[in-house]
């Protein structure tokens, strides 16, 4: 097939680095704002930002009810920090009303590894890579519990929150607690460009 148009969700967000991420990888890479340019892709990007936020913008812009209807259909999502929250079916700790997008059958833990201060950066095995990933950790979430058709892809290998699932995949579905879209590396991004290639 022809190269997949993947949008990234750019109501808020870092949303330039995985546009350059994908553009890197020679995908058609589209900044998503509205529905109609929703229609246009084959997958879908969700960033990091701040989740109750970009819930309340993809109301007032017409986009949820949208993409829940894509991503139930089965459109390939990514989603990163704050887009993991966004995907996932359950929020350990959200507020009274927030409101997902689902998809993933887990649990997660918003701010799970402390405040903006308590950001890091750490190596990481990741199911499928011979080399490690290079994982930046920003106010980030954690998986607290998955579905039987969940697989995790990768763990924190150290410190206080070793163990702890950080990167996970369903069906046509991925998310990751970390920004892979920060630096160099885009073999995450090449991943979730396949899972979308297949899909079509």
């Amino acid at each position: 097939m022809t190269s997949p148009t993947i949008g990234v969700f750019a109501l808020q967000g870092d949303v330039r680095e995985h546009l350059h991420a994908l553009a890197a990888l020679g995908v058609d890479a589209l900044a998503v704002r509205r529905p109609a340019e929703l229609e246009r892709c084959d997958g879908l990007v969700i960033p990091g930002g701040e989740s109750t936020t970009m819930d309340k913008l993809a109301r007032t812009f017409e986009l949820f009810e949208p993409l829940q209807k894509r991503i139930q259909g089965g459109m390939p999502a990514f989603g990163t920090c704050a887009g993991m929250i966004m995907l996932a079916d359950r929020i350990a700790d959200g507020t009274a009303d927030q409101e997902t997008l689902g998809g993933l059958d887990i649990t997660v833990r918003r701010n799970a590894f402390g405040r903006q201060v308590d950001s890091f950066e750490g190596e990481l095995d990741f199911d499928g890579f011979e080399d490690p990933v290079h994982a930046v950790f920003i106010r980030a979430p954690w998986v607290e519990q998955v579905g039987a058709q969940v697989e995790v892809l990768a763990r924190v290998g150290s410190g206080p929150a070793t163990g702890r699932i950080v990167a996970v995949r369903q069906g046509p579905l991925m998310a990751t607690s970390f920004h892979p879209e920060v630096g160099d590396d885009v073999r995450i991004h090449r991943m979730f460009v396949d899972l979308v290639t297949q899909s079509s």
